[in-house]
């Protein structure tokens, strides 16, 4: 199995071998067992940003499986190809979660996770399945893991104030991902999202105005997507015809969660909208 990505050194694991990544690693290496040390390699990913989990990810290479482990609270995806009707899955990874590799190319995605002049960007990290034949071995490239010398706690990844009114635009805008039901057939228009707001508040501040849940939106997706990303700025097109993706990159980088939804429900029914944490 081989690891690689833009700005990463190639890591080359055979059968019985695991690779520990993240912004630092090195804190999961095992103390003690120097088999499994031997076993064990860290990969520290260049310009991680500082949410980013010291050790986010574990891939593991057995006899006849491959298998990625995610330990970080950092969103990601893991997306591949295999020789099936549909060919293709894409699965959002979160703490605990465990997948096995199909043969050939799997894509992590790790949301905002490389940080850049401009903010956060996504970084992609491709990991390569081959069954290695008998008689043949693959040649790994030399690896020196980067060191996080002071080990530095995770720090929160950007995020929208609670109860603010981004907060609640990006909830409703992403209401369809949380629920479950992300074949809604289209985003909601502005006039949706303010009546949305309205009724779990009492009050929707300005949202009656259009312009001004554009505006909203608009700060979203710069926080979702970080400025290089943001595609009101990287495409061309009215508001609406991006809110979509908007609206699922606001779900999958828990800008706002099911938690957030059900909070937010919660104060609806005990009638506190205007002031849910009584």
């Amino acid at each position: 199995m081989t690891l690689r990505g833009r700005g990463v050194p190639n890591v080359v694991l055979g059968s019985g071998e695991s690779l520990m990544f993240g912004r630092a690693p090195d804190v999961a290496l095992p103390e003690g067992d120097v088999d499994a040390q031997l076993r064990t390699t860290a990969l520290a990913l260049p310009r991680a940003a500082a949410h980013v989990s010291r050790v986010v990810g574990e891939l593991a290479v057995g006899e006849e499986v491959a298998r990625l482990r995610w330990h970080g609270s950092t969103g990601a995806q893991l997306s591949s190809l295999f020789d099936a009707p549909g060919g293709a899955r894409r699965v959002a990874l979160g703490t605990g979660m465990a997948a096995l590799l199909d043969e050939g190319e799997n894509h992590v995605l790790l949301l905002r996770g490389r940080e850049d002049s401009k903010g956060f960007t996504d970084l992609v990290l491709v990991v390569d399945v081959a069954e290695v034949r008998e008689g043949s071995e693959p040649e790994a490239s030399p690896f020196v893991p980067e060191h996080d010398p002071d080990g530095a706690a995770t720090a929160d990844a950007p995020h929208l104030e609670r109860w603010s009114r981004e907060w609640y635009v990006a909830l409703a805008l992403a209401e369809p991902w949380l629920t479950g039901a992300d074949d809604y057939p289209r985003p909601p228009s502005n006039r949706e999202i303010y009546e949305r707001v309205l009724s779990w508040r009492g009050h929707a501040w300005n949202l009656e105005r259009a312009q001004r849940v554009d505006d909203a939106i608009r700060s979203i997706a710069r926080l979702a997507f970080g400025p290089a990303d943001d595609p009101f700025t990287v495409t061309l097109g009215r508001v609406q015809n991006v809110r979509f993706a908007v609206g699922r990159r606001a779900a999958e980088t828990a800008l706002v969660t099911t938690d957030d939804l059900e909070a937010v429900l919660d104060a609806q029914s005990r009638g506190a909208g205007l002031n849910p944490t009584a």
